[in-house]
């Protein structure tokens, strides 16, 4: 078995134009003091990292990683979640996700995804260059608004959908292949993998390409009310990357799943700081150290009630609580005969 690396944090939600958070240096260093040993950084955010720049100069790939590295830190992998969204847009949605690409794309959907498919392709060698081996993104959606349909999708709706997923993201996939990159599809509602079902769906797709992998966030299963333990009995071999990060789902007689369209605080799931919610992490930290996860521990930090720095200072300290350190040996090696076949033999009466 292997032990899990930890802790480290997602620098997207703690990003600003404020000290210590507007620039990589004095966020690393903030972090740092907090008691995380590396960050997972969002590549959309241009103060934190220029990703055409890292893909295509080593030397600059090797400034950042130095600028990371003066902190104390590493970098455990680069994001591209906003770019992953933008690979497949429904076109209800094309004006919601302007933010999400330049200003010159809005309202242009194929711009915008022949843009975001060549950002994944940039991240697969920026990561290259970095000395990273996983990748977190999006899958995007082309099917969401089907999720709960009425009426009833049309027959061969969900497969022609994957198909097309499949079509866009496996020229991405192959390209992450190029430089041994794992891309990790965080499963979330909004998006076309949100579950395991979805994840199998499309890995029938592409073939099951072995770049096509899973960010584990129990967060959003808490929220589905799916068994997310179990689900790592499933899908372990496929796990490649770990958000820590809590929620609870609080249903009453007014509101479920769906949250009635109320904001964070007043839904009935919500994201929380850690050990503010109702995941079992320590489940979770034992099942991913038995399957041999040797990924990073890192803290997604959202909450509805928490200030973001309250919840980066307890969050160190709580994943370092819950790494085990995997044994070296069985438990009962004391009480051991060093029997050697002969004496098994002896032993079975045969």
């Amino acid at each position: 078995m292997k032990t899990i690396k930890g802790p480290a944090i997602f620098l997207a939600q703690f990003a600003d134009d404020q000290a210590p958070f507007n620039n990589l240096k004095n966020i690393c260093k903030y972090m740092a003091d907090l008691g995380y040993k590396g960050v997972q950084i969002p590549s959309w955010d241009a103060r934190m990292i220029d990703l055409q720049k890292a893909a295509g100069s080593k030397d600059y790939a090797d400034e950042i990683a130095g600028t990371v590295e003066e902190a104390g830190l590493v970098i455990t992998e680069l994001s591209t979640h906003l770019q992953g969204q933008l690979v497949a847009v429904h076109p209800a949605y094309n004006e919601l996700f302007d933010g999400f690409a330049p200003a010159s794309m809005a309202g242009d959907l194929k711009a915008k995804t022949e843009w975001a498919t060549q950002q994944l392709k940039y991240a697969a060698k920026a990561s290259h260059n970095l000395g990273l081996s996983a990748h977190a993104t999006f899958s995007g959606a082309l099917m969401w608004h089907t999720v709960y349909p009425w009426p009833q999708r049309p027959a061969g709706l969900v497969d022609t959908g994957f198909t097309e997923l499949a079509r866009r993201w496996t020229p991405i996939l192959d390209e992450f292949d190029k430089y041994g990159v794992d891309v990790c599809y965080e499963l979330h509602p909004g998006e076309d993998l949100h579950d395991g079902i979805t994840f199998e769906m499309f890995l029938e797709k592409v073939n099951n390409h072995k770049r096509a992998n899973i960010l584990y966030d129990p967060s959003h299963f808490v929220l589905q009310c799916l068994d997310y333990l179990q689900f790592i009995d499933f899908y372990h071999d496929r796990i490649k990357m770990f958000h820590v990060k809590d929620a609870e789902f609080n249903p009453s007689g007014k509101q479920g799943v769906y949250g009635g369209f109320q904001g964070w605080v007043e839904r009935a799931g919500r994201f929380r700081s850690l050990g503010d919610g109702q995941v079992d992490f320590g489940g979770i930290f034992s099942k991913l150290s038995q399957y041999d996860f040797d990924g990073w521990a890192v803290l997604e930090w959202e909450c509805a009630i928490k200030h973001p720095e309250q919840g980066a200072a307890e969050g160190a300290p709580f994943i370092d609580a819950h790494i085990i350190r995997v044994t070296e040996k069985a438990f009962d090696d004391f009480a051991g005969s060093g029997a050697d076949e002969n004496f098994n033999k002896k032993i079975l009466g045969i």
